[in-house]
């Protein structure tokens, strides 16, 4: 097991770690934070000039056929940065289901797109008891004269209100989950942005007679759930780099503070309690990162994840809420600022912690498997 990142990797980790540095500062993310898109379009273009879109995507479709590792290291040091875009969402979420369960028509007229920038998507799953079991997918798809009508309320859809696409999971009777390519823009779909603690870009959808044609199906009639749970390995680990990519930075930004903060003409960081903080951070971060390299090196060979990927957001989703609250306390008073960085990360730790998954859920994945 060679965990080594090959040159070309060491590369692109440089080439997105200097641009977002350039173009994104800070500051710069709260006020895409602020803003009503909850993006930006032009750095949106940008990233798809530099070819972040296509990197997994197979070559026949428009892409590199890069290793998923690849995309993970652009989304860690997305979140070394805190930056926001609808790259999980349309790359990540809606990319690998297209790539998955996509029919040859569906995947020419979107993965192209998707790598050129040109089209954004957004995976409408939950619903508003916030199940991310089969079991929590109960909006009905009804039959109507040869295609499928939608009626219902989707919840925590990310970047929908700039999505030209929805991929929909809905109940048919009869045969189960199923996934619908809907356009955005439908009358019939009232969308409205949520205020979340991360200040990311979730709505809320409200699908109101929305006629849908049976070509629009991705893979068969019943089939949506075996596509979901076919892509979750490689959603999860890519939601994972972006919070170890947190964690590093809020560790890294931390240090330099307590070096500079004095009390009582001293820098904070030679006392003793602030010294077992700041060991007790990289211990937390250095054990998930070791076993992060090694889930992605495994899903890169193709091996069976389903166990080490729960253990994995299990153990991010609380490392990295456990050393961005001591950032905070190091940081003081100033640390739960609007304006002071450590507060980027310190709530995106929380909102985080839901998205593909929460501790609770994943604990309980990891129960059934030992199959006591």
């Amino acid at each position: 097991m060679d965990l080594d990142y090959t040159k070309e990797q060491s590369m692109l980790r440089k080439s997105v770690e200097e641009f977002l540095a350039k173009e994104c500062p800070f500051d710069e993310v709260r006020e895409i934070e602020d803003s009503e898109a909850g993006y930006s379009s032009s750095m949106w273009k940008k990233m798809a000039k530099l070819g972040w879109m296509e990197l997994y995507f197979p070559e026949a479709y428009g892409g590199l056929g890069d290793p998923f590792g690849d995309v993970a290291i652009i989304m860690e040091e997305m979140g070394k940065k805190a930056f926001i875009s609808p790259f999980f969402s349309t790359v990540i979420q809606c990319g690998l289901i297209l790539v998955e369960g996509g029919s040859e028509k569906q995947k020419e007229a979107l993965l192209p797109e998707i790598a050129a920038g040109k089209r954004i998507m957004s995976l409408a799953q939950l619903e508003e008891e916030g199940s991310y079991l089969e079991s929590g997918i109960n909006m009905p798809a009804l039959k109507s004269n040869g295609g499928f009508v939608l009626n219902g309320v989707k919840m925590f859809a990310m970047d929908a209100n700039i999505a030209n696409q929805l991929i929909v999971a809905a109940r048919v009777a009869g045969s189960g989950v199923t996934l619908f390519l809907v356009d955005a823009g439908d009358p019939g779909i009232t969308c409205t942005k949520l205020s979340s603690i991360g200040k990311d870009n979730l709505c809320r959808l409200v699908f109101k007679d929305v006629a849908v044609a049976e070509a629009n199906l991705i893979g068969k009639i019943g089939e949506g759930w075996k596509i979901l749970k076919k892509i979750e390995a490689r959603a999860t680990l890519a939601k994972c780099a972006e919070m170890l990519g947190g964690c590093a930075e809020a560790i890294d930004m931390t240090k330099e503070y307590a070096k500079q903060r004095e009390q009582y003409s001293t820098p904070i960081g030679g006392f003793q309690a602030i010294q077992h903080y700041m060991a007790d951070m990289l211990l937390a971060y250095d054990t998930s990162l070791y076993y992060y390299h090694k889930v992605c090196w495994m899903i890169d060979e193709g091996m069976d994840v389903a166990t080490e990927i729960s253990a994995l957001k299990a153990q991010v989703n609380e490392k990295f809420k456990f050393i961005t609250e001591r950032s905070v306390q190091i940081h003081g008073g100033i640390g739960t600022t609007r304006e002071f960085n450590i507060g980027l990360f310190y709530r995106r730790a929380k909102a985080f912690e839901y998205v593909m998954g929460d501790t609770d859920y994943h604990y309980a994945k990891l129960v059934a498997a030992l199959d006591l």
